[in-house]
């Protein structure tokens, strides 16, 4: 057993079960995985990681390790931690500092934890590693050769970290290749966020109103899949151009103080704060239920809603019931965290199978390419995102045309006979 911070080792058993299901559904990773373990690109080197602890990270950390890494894994979020996966990934050798539910002193302490093995190379999702590296742990910052951020929310940060001149190594940002932004932010947004609310609520989609927060590529697959659910949805936005894209998609657009009034279900995906606040709580039909799918738990004021509230219980798990001083009652799912992992298993595995393969692939550039890259966020490589869908495509048996000399003649030459 690794050295680690988990609740129970005895679930060990059952993470396995889980991480030997979703091996069978990530070709992608498998591909990689093989190759790791013929070249061991990591050997010698200290991954630290901040992910969300499941099944499909637990596959990815896993490939690492085979690539000859040493792995140092914490969650991400309190409640997307599933400690069987932890128990299973500890028996296997990687160090996991997570468990369900842990209060906010103990995930600052795991973080700590992972930053304490002095990782070489950094997969973070929501910026905290790195923010964390940047201000109480500078101690272990010389050491790190670059990094990749998972989430758009964790760019942002980056970016700003970027700005103000204080990015201290290359951080890629996975999260908008287009074989994640595209497919894990549309595609398995998109179905997990629904999975995770049907699942909690046992209530139907069809019939209702249901109000998007964001139309960025999470709030398009959000919206898409509510239509397909049989919902009307309404799109609210502070982007013109995405508003525009919203309505041209079929979408009503609508500010959320209108919105507020019709909603029977309200999602958010903007990775902004307090996009539903006290204002729009005192427009909202009695029953409304409140979910989040941006990264943290900001979007869906709470402190708002307790100020309102004359009572507040848990109903059934993962929804919490406000009762309002006027009666009304208010249903906020997942403790207003991610609904989609804090009360589900998160993206479709063959989803995640996209995403982790760049994160794998990019740990493999950044051994090779970290000290001549700047200081920045920095694309992921084209040809990595290439080799991503390409072994996707030939994992389910497509096959693809590929351009004849003469094409590619023509597409880079300004003369043509």
């Amino acid at each position: 057993m690794a050295n680690s911070l988990i609740r129970n080792p005895n679930l060990a058993n059952e993470g396995k079960q889980k991480l030997e299901w979703v091996r069978r559904h990530m070709p992608v990773l498998t591909h990689i995985r093989q190759d790791f373990e013929q070249h061991r690109p990591f050997q010698g080197l200290r991954i630290g990681m901040c992910l969300h602890v499941e099944a499909k990270t637990a596959y990815l950390a896993e490939v690492l390790k085979f690539g000859g890494a040493e792995i140092a894994l914490c969650g991400s979020n309190p409640l997307s931690t599933q400690d069987d996966i932890c128990a299973a990934l500890a028996s296997l050798g990687i160090s996991v500092f997570a468990w369900h539910g842990c209060t906010l002193e103990e995930y600052n302490s795991f973080l700590h934890k992972v930053l304490d093995t002095k990782p070489q190379l950094i997969i973070d999702d929501g910026g905290d590693l790195v923010h964390l590296l940047h201000t109480e742990r500078r101690d272990v910052l010389a050491g790190v050769l670059g990094g990749a951020e998972e989430t758009t929310t964790g760019i942002l940060r980056l970016k700003a970290m970027e700005r103000d001149g204080v990015l201290a190594f290359p951080m890629l940002a996975v999260n908008n290749a287009r074989s994640k932004h595209l497919f894990d932010n549309r595609y398995g947004t998109g179905q997990s966020t629904w999975d995770g609310i049907m699942r909690t609520t046992n209530l139907a989609i069809c019939g209702k109103t249901v109000v998007v927060a964001g139309y960025g590529w999470c709030g398009r697959g959000v919206a898409l899949r509510g239509r397909g659910l049989g919902a009307r949805v309404i799109v609210v936005e502070v982007d013109p151009i995405r508003a525009m894209e919203a309505l041209m998609d079929g979408f009503e657009v609508l500010p959320m103080a209108e919105a507020a009034k019709m909603g029977d279900i309200f999602v958010t995906t903007t990775g902004c704060i307090s996009v539903i606040r006290g204002e729009h709580y005192a427009l909202m039909k009695d029953g409304a239920l409140l979910a989040n799918a941006g990264h943290f738990d900001v979007e869906i004021n709470k402190k708002d809603l307790e100020a309102i509230s004359r009572s507040r219980r848990v109903v059934r798990r993962n929804i919490e019931e406000f009762e309002l001083k006027d009666g009304r009652r208010l249903y906020l799912l997942a403790e207003g965290r991610l609904v989609n992992i804090a009360a589900a298993d998160g993206h479709p595995v063959e989803i995640m199978d996209l995403s982790f393969g760049l994160q794998a692939l990019c740990m493999e550039y950044l051994v090779k390419e970290a000290r001549n890259l700047p200081p920045k966020v920095l694309p992921v490589p084209l040809e990595i995102d290439n080799q991503v869908a390409s072994l996707w495509l030939k994992s389910v048996g497509v096959e693809i045309d590929t351009l004849t000399p003469e094409q590619k003649n023509y597409l880079s030459s300004w003369r043509h006979d």
